[in-house]
């Protein structure tokens, strides 16, 4: 981890040319890496050296990007995924086999609720979901013997529950267990989550991070701080020897890089969720601004989030940077700079009148995305979440006129009067 700033981070981070060498971070557009010595191969192959031999397991760029990733939330290793899903998945799936257990709090992005509680199910895992605003008491009896995680979001996607991410990682820590965070509403300009107790952070790097809508991606970094050794016996897959390298053990070779050597040799060996160098190099130059385009987000969404809570059509608004939000506590407590760019809010006229007003923006766009430099909005019970029944959509806290905005980068007054003319 440097000692650089935040926003020096952003663009000095990850990549360091030597004499001679490209400035800007290389595309390394290749399956496969050239070696003279079938040993030196075999040696890389056993995870006896580190090397690049197949871009599947790692490329050069890739690794980069992911060391910028990690040196911004404050971790000690990093990996990136072909998506967000694939972080998520891939950050469980690490340390869970069949027979185990999650908990989670229930307010998700709709795609991670379905992966919890319904894909991985069918593997063997169950979860258990519980209230974010649940007490110490409800939270810790969740837990069972074979418990092996906590996950939660810092800013739950599309309900803006801001997640008391000490009281979830407490209770974590208090069962033996790691407790993962999903950053990428937040990212880490406004919040870095193991400042505050998590072990393991997640990222859709397609939202924010990349910045333009260009490319899918994802990312996990490890804090390092989560003593596997300590609560081996959950933990087999890290502590006992893996026979398909030749029984090492991870904790005892790699030691804080045992976490994402582990998702990257037999994870990515064999579910292969890449993310390719071309998409990782566009993530790169995304982030060299991140630093520049989050406040901007953020200041906007506010703007937008004022306006609307003043008009006579509007029901209610949810900005957790607004004063007087239900989240505004929690979000001064964890993200006082900023939380995100993006808000609910609901008609009066109920869901048929956010639907209409919808079909009536003209330069908001209504996509199935988020968190990109453009303005536009989604009806999450039309759309990202259309496979939730009514009681798991409350429960995820998606009302069914719900309208998620994800406020750009735009001028203000250009957003406004657009939301405004559709309004009428």
């Amino acid at each position: 981890m440097s000692n650089y700033k935040t926003e020096t981070k952003c663009i000095q981070s990850g990549y360091e040319p030597g004499n001679g060498e490209a400035r800007v971070l290389p595309i390394y557009q290749s399956t496969t890496f050239r070696y003279t010595s079938s040993e030196q191969m075999g040696r890389l192959f056993d995870l006896e050296e580190s090397g690049y031999f197949y871009t599947r397991l790692q490329n050069p760029t890739n690794d980069a990007v992911a060391a910028k990733i990690c040196d911004l939330e404050g971790g000690v290793a990093a990996m990136l995924t072909s998506s967000g899903q694939a972080a998520n998945f891939y950050a469980i799936m690490n340390i869970v086999e069949a027979g185990d257990h999650i908990v989670c709090a229930s307010a998700l992005y709709g795609g991670t609720y379905n992966l919890y509680a319904h894909t991985i199910k069918k593997m063997g895992v169950e979860a258990t979901f519980v209230d974010p605003e649940c007490t110490q008491e409800e939270l810790d009896a969740a837990f069972q013997e074979n418990t092996k995680a906590v996950f939660g979001e810092t800013i739950a996607n599309p309900a803006l529950v801001v997640l008391d991410l000490e009281k979830f990682a407490n209770a974590a820590h208090a069962h033996g267990v790691p407790f993962i965070v999903d950053n990428t509403f937040a990212t880490p300009i406004n919040c870095r989550p193991f400042e505050w107790g998590a072990d393991i952070v997640t990222h859709s790097t397609t939202k924010y991070m990349d910045g333009h809508a260009a490319c899918v991606g994802g990312a996990i970094v490890d804090s390092g701080k989560f003593d596997w050794e300590t609560h081996k016996e959950k933990f087999p897959g890290l502590t006992t020897p893996d026979e398909t390298y030749h029984g090492i053990v991870y904790t005892e070779k790699f030691g804080k890089g045992a976490y994402i050597t582990k998702a990257t040799a037999q994870l990515m060996r064999d579910l292969g969720s890449i993310q390719s160098p071309q998409n990782a190099f566009l993530l790169n130059i995304g982030l060299e601004t991140l630093h520049l385009r989050v406040p901007r987000h953020c200041e906007n969404a506010v703007k937008v989030a004022e306006y609307l809570k003043n008009h006579e059509k509007v029901a209610w608004v949810r900005c957790p940077s607004l004063p007087g939000d239900k989240y505004y506590d929690l979000a001064q407590k964890y993200m006082p700079n900023g939380t995100c760019g993006v808000i609910t809010f609901g008609l009066k006229g109920g869901r048929d009148a956010a639907v209409e007003m919808m079909d009536r923006l003209k330069m908001v766009a209504i996509v199935t995305h988020v968190a990109d430099a453009r303005s536009c909005v989604l009806h999450p019970a039309s759309h990202t979440h259309r496979q939730m029944n009514d009681k798991e959509l409350v429960e995820a806290g998606v009302q069914p006129d719900l309208i998620r905005f994800s406020v750009g980068i735009e001028n203000i007054e250009d957003i406004i009067a657009d939301v405004e003319q559709a309004l009428r």
